[in-house]
């Protein structure tokens, strides 16, 4: 028998997770790897390399392992069509709040929050779906192995 602990603390857990890993990449405020790392390298073109340093890549190389296990989580469990049916419902939620005037984004830096909301969003989906189904149908995802 196998014992599951999931719960939606789990849930919670994956999407904050997911959120730090989609903010810590990039974010309108200007305090992300792409601003501190990735952005002085387009600025100035001659003096990029002294603009690399060891603790930026190792910071890149940890990033960008965590998006490997996400995307990877997601695709297995929920598919393209999946992910892009997440995309759509996330999508349609912000779209029913702005309508019902729950909140009006006002400007770019609002919208690109609502956007990097909805990627954590189907990212913490996908790192959960197997779980949740699992839970609701009593069946179990598996990798094939050829």
């Amino acid at each position: 028998m196998v014992k599951d602990d999931f719960n939606w603390g789990s849930v919670a857990l994956r999407f904050l997770m997911a959120a730090l890993l989609v903010y810590l990449t990039y974010n309108p405020e200007g305090f992300s790897f792409y601003h501190w790392a990735i952005r002085p390298l387009r600025e100035v073109p001659a003096t990029a390399f002294s603009a690399i340093n060891p603790l930026k890549v190792l910071a890149g190389i940890a990033l960008l392992a965590g998006w490997v296990v996400f995307i990877q989580a997601a695709k297995r469990s929920l598919g393209l069509k999946g992910a892009l049916l997440a995309i759509a419902f996330f999508g349609g939620i912000i779209w029913v709040l702005i309508y019902w005037n729950v909140f009006t984004p006002r400007g770019t830096r609002a919208i690109s929050h609502l956007i990097l909301i909805i990627f954590a969003l189907v990212l913490a989906m996908g790192m959960s779906w197997s779980h949740l189904t699992r839970r609701l149908s009593g069946q179990i995802d598996t990798d094939q192995i050829a």
